[in-house]
Parts: C-alpha cells; sequence; structure tokens
C-alpha cells in the first residue's frame, strides 16, 4: 500500500497524464535568449534560501519552526567545517518533513564550503524532488535549473557516476529547450547499466510525450519489473491503450490500482477499463 506523499503523487499522475500527451516537446521552437535570460535572472533574486525556507514552514508545526529558524540562526554566524555541521543538521529537519527544496539550497551550501560529489548529488537530487509535480510553475523552472547546475557540478567531480548522470539527463529533459542532450546522457546510463530504474522512467516519460508508446511500453516494462508502482503500472497502461492493446492496458491499469488502494485513482481507472472493455 502507498503511503500518503506517493498516493499524492498517483493522483497527480492521473491529472497531469492528459498534458503530458497534449504538450510539444521542448526544443522544437525556438525562444528569444535575452528574455530567458532575464527570466533566469529575475527568477534567481525571487527563489533563494530564505524566500524558500519561509515558504517551506507554512504549516508546519510551530515547535519545529522554532527549532529550524534557531538552526538557520547558527549557521548564519559559523563558518568552516562547524558550519557544514550545523547545515547537515538543518538539512536532517527537512527532510524528516519531506521538504525538499531548502534542502537543495543547504547541500548547495554545504558544497560551496566544501566542493564535495556527495553535496553536489545531494543538490541536485533535493531540487529535483522538489520541483517534480510543483504546481507553481516558475518556482519548478528555477529549482529545474539550480538542479541541472549542481548536477553538472557534481558530474565534473565524478564522470563516470550513474546516479549524477541520470539526474542531470533526468533534469535536461524536463528543464531545457534541447531535451534530446539529457536523452542522450540517460541512454549512456542505461547501456551502462540497463536496469537503472530512474532513467528508463524518465525514458518512457518523453516517449509517451513523443508519441512513441512501442518504447515507452518497453521502458516500463522494466522499471516494473523491477520496482511494481501504481505510477509506473499506470504509464505502461496508457502506453498500451494508445497501441490498440486493449486487454494488456486493462490488465496493467488494475495493477495501477491494486498497488495505489487511492479511490480518486481507482474510480479513475474504472471508468477506464469499462471503456475499454466495450
Amino acid at each position: 500500500m502507498l503511503n500518503t506523499k506517493q498516493i499524492v503523487v498517483v493522483v497527480l499522475v492521473v491529472a497531469l497524464m492528459g498534458v503530458l500527451l497534449a504538450r510539444p516537446i521542448k526544443g522544437l521552437v525556438n525562444e528569444n535568449k535575452e528574455s530567458a535570460t532575464s527570466a533566469t535572472a529575475e527568477a534567481s533574486s525571487t527563489y533563494n534560501f530564505k524566500s524558500v525556507s519561509d515558504v517551506s514552514k507554512q504549516g508546519v508545526d510551530a515547535g519545529l519552526t522554532q527549532e529550524i529558524t534557531a538552526l538557520e540562526e547558527k549557521v548564519a554566524k559559523a563558518d568552516g567545517e562547524e558550519k557544514i555541521s550545523l547545515l547537515g543538521q538543518l538539512a536532517q529537519k527537512w527532510d524528516d518533513l519531506a521538504k525538499y527544496a531548502p534542502q537543495g539550497f543547504i547541500y548547495e551550501e554545504m558544497a560551496k564550503i566544501s566542493p564535495k560529489f556527495e553535496y553536489w548529488l545531494k543538490s541536485g537530487d533535493a531540487f529535483r524532488s522538489a520541483y517534480t509535480n510543483l504546481q507553481d510553475t516558475a518556482m519548478a523552472k528555477e529549482l529545474n535549473r539550480l538542479a541541472i547546475q549542481s548536477y553538472e557540478k557534481a558530474t565534473a567531480l565524478d564522470e563516470n557516476n550513474l546516479d549524477a548522470k541520470t539526474g542531470l539527463g533526468a533534469a535536461m529533459v524536463t528543464g531545457t529547450n534541447n531535451p534530446m542532450s539529457g536523452i542522450a546522457i540517460l541512454r549512456e546510463v542505461v547501456a551502462k547499466d540497463p536496469k537503472n530504474i530512474q532513467a528508463n522512467k524518465t525514458l518512457g516519460l518523453f516517449s509517451l510525450q513523443s508519441r512513441q508508446f512501442d518504447k515507452a511500453v518497453d521502458r516500463f516494462k522494466t522499471v516494473v519489473e523491477l520496482k511494481p508502482d501504481a505510477e509506473s503500472y499506470f504509464y505502461l497502461a496508457t502506453g498500451y491503450e494508445n497501441m490498440g492493446l486493449k486487454n494488456e492496458a486493462i490488465a496493467a491499469f488494475q495493477k495501477s490500482k491494486e498497488l495505489a488502494s487511492d479511490p480518486t485513482l481507482s474510480q479513475f481507472i474504472d471508468r477506464r477499463v469499462e471503456e475499454l472493455s466495450k
């Protein structure tokens, strides 16, 4: 059975699936570079550690908020190894709350003090977790840019690390005007590690978006064999459905429903199965 956070993701999958298949692939239209540069600068000034921390504290227990604020004040006065230690404690506080955007900035700061591969990778992972399914598109775009930046720093320190390359490829697919460069990186990853779940999932999503449904099915079959979850079965079913393979789509939708145990998704799947069964 999925936990609350996973259920939210699955429900968002249902809501966003139509958008995913309908929107154009990035990179097919040239954009004004000067405007993009200006927008990036504006976003950078709007979204920083303090502003993101303030937003993330909303709805958090008052006691925990006070603990986090007290730690932030200590961090501001510290330096060197002491600052890194305090930043690590702060990152753990946000991790306990499943708040990833502040963690991204924290690990980025740790990496600037001590440029270790581990810190840059954690920064990229946190930023990517934060922008995934984020409804604030402006903030998502900036966090995506920061994720790419962190992953690039990580791969510069260890160009053979597949976790960093997978993160970089995935972030480039969703956050640049040239997604094929990210796809190329992800293909390098699966060439070395054919069972890499994240690389296969991202390639599968791109295949759905570009309406290459046979390739999407192959990717998600690999994913569900390795780590079955409601979201991946949902995407697998969508691929089958668009290929006209109704029986396979019904079976995959039913597996998604079984794993999700969520009423909203179950009702949607029941309607899809009813339509496919006609």
